[in-house]
């Protein structure tokens, strides 16, 4: 988990940003680089992106993660990148990066490959791509993943509850789910502390990690954002910072404490 916030940033957390099996990640935020750089990862080892959406805060931090690649960690352009996302997603994220950097970062799609499927495999796993609820102007998804191995995770995405969602985690050991937005906030948009204690007692068997949080990192010395009291979840809910690592072994998922 290198980044576990929403889009206005609690203290001491990254927005909401994943990165699996050291090469492949979940959307590219505006505090992409930094999220990389703090965990020790070069933007060159990068090999897939799976985008969920188009909002700012989870894709506006592509142009940097381009711009780095060309000229610092990939400079003879030898390590290819595959971005996934829905049909819309090539056309914008290219606006975006002349919006950004007008005619630097031209020549960074060459080494691109766009994978606009709803199914697909890469090394060992096989992911699938979902509707979600949230804004329909920013093709909203998410993604489950299954692994050769047995082992098996979905990431919701920004979403609201949904019935493709909760199929998803029918079929799957651990979730990553947004909760972006307390319970006073009314919207369909988001999880709300609420939402969360349904769908965990839904699935009881399934492990759900909270990102996109509204709620400030546990120890932050700040006046809080918004709150830095967290809410009571059941046991199967856990409500990660910045820098969890989750492994999987001996058939199930844990948190990594090293």
């Amino acid at each position: 988990m290198l980044g576990t916030g929403n889009a206005f940033l609690p203290h001491e957390r990254h927005h909401s940003f994943l990165i699996f099996d050291g090469k492949h990640i979940i959307d590219a935020p505006p505090t992409a680089l930094l999220g990389l750089r703090r965990a020790g990862i070069s933007p060159a080892n990068i090999e897939t992106i799976f985008i969920t959406h188009l909002h700012g805060d989870h894709v506006f931090g592509l142009p940097f993660l381009l711009l780095e690649r060309k000229y610092i960690s990939d400079r003879e352009g030898h390590r290819p990148l595959t971005i996934v996302g829905s049909s819309s997603v090539k056309e914008r994220l290219q606006h975006l990066c002349e919006l950004a950097y007008p005619g630097s970062l031209d020549d960074a799609f060459d080494g691109v490959h766009f994978v606009e499927t709803t199914v697909g495999q890469i090394d060992g796993w096989h992911w699938e791509r979902f509707r979600v609820l949230h804004d329909e102007s920013v093709d909203p998804y998410g993604y489950r993943f299954e692994h050769a191995d047995g082992c098996s995770f979905v990431h919701s995405g920004d979403t609201g509850p949904c019935e493709n969602l909760e199929i998803a985690l029918q079929k799957s050991q651990l979730a990553v789910v947004e909760m972006g937005i307390p319970r006073w906030v009314q919207s369909i948009h988001h999880h709300n502390p609420d939402d969360i204690l349904a769908l965990a007692e839904r699935h009881r068997n399934v492990k759900l990690l909270i990102t996109h949080t509204f709620i400030d990192a546990d120890g932050s010395r700040y006046e809080p954002v918004v709150t830095n009291t967290l809410p009571e979840h059941p046991t199967n809910v856990h409500h990660v910072e910045d820098g969890a690592t989750w492994i999987f072994q001996n058939s199930e998922w844990v948190q990594n404490k090293n």
